[in-house]
């Protein structure tokens, strides 16, 4: 039986993929995009390894993996997902996420040895019904063959949307507002974590999230985003 075509989710041009070639090649080309290896903000000189704010300030975290920019036609991915229920577009980051990570993997970077996913507070849970960073890490895991510990980090308290946020209240904002279930710091002691999220802008949530990890034993943190805010 064949089956109906579909369309490009970017373009609306008729084929069986999600995304269609021409679309693959032109915003999730992550060879042909240089990124700061801490943030993955794209940098403009392929001599330089790390962008002027990760130098400036410290980061919990020690590297950053980014599939795509934030920026148009692919927010309106991200936005179809976590706002507009879209949940069959988790896989699909998922696709786009791990062809990314295996890239830079090419470059001899080492996979984590456990996956998260940044949690969400009980009442935002609660009003989305769903939380995005865990619908991507699902599929995943399963096609890095990495396992998911998706009850090993809690929010301790809901926090105000960052995005609405001025950027010198974004840190006030999450201090002290992850932590890890006891019984699973086993898990995280000396080993390399990969934590997933849809989005890194300024960085402030996975920051302190990878400081929390790194408090309890983490040796290395590395951020899994399907898009990076240029």
């Amino acid at each position: 039986m064949r089956l109906l075509p579909s369309a490009c989710a970017l373009c609306g041009t008729s084929q069986q993929d999600c995304i269609c070639a021409d679309c693959r090649h032109q915003f999730f080309n992550t060879a042909a995009r240089h990124r700061c290896s801490q943030c993955a903000a794209p940098l403009f000189d392929s001599q330089v390894m790390v962008c002027g704010n990760c130098l400036q300030q410290a980061r919990s975290f020690d590297a950053t993996i980014a599939a795509a920019d934030y920026a148009p036609p692919t927010d309106q991915l991200v936005q179809a997902l976590k706002f507009g229920g879209r949940l069959a577009l988790a896989p699909l980051f998922a696709e786009l996420l791990r062809d990314a990570l295996l890239n830079v993997r090419a470059q001899n970077t080492p996979l984590p040895d456990l996956l998260i996913a940044v949690p969400l507070g009980p009442q935002r849970l609660a009003e989305r019904g769903f939380n995005q960073a865990l619908e991507i890490a699902k599929p995943l895991a399963r096609k890095l063959g990495i396992p998911l510990a998706h009850k090993l980090a809690w929010r301790t308290r809901d926090t105000r949307a960052q995005s609405l946020l001025p950027l010198q209240d974004r840190q006030n904002n999450l201090h002290n507002a992850f932590s890890i279930e006891p019984q699973t710091i086993g898990l995280i002691s000396g080993r390399h974590i990969g934590v997933v999220d849809d989005v890194l802008t300024t960085g402030t949530t996975l920051n302190e999230l990878a400081a929390t990890l790194k408090r309890f034993g983490a040796q290395h943190v590395t951020n899994l985003v399907f898009a990076r805010t240029p």
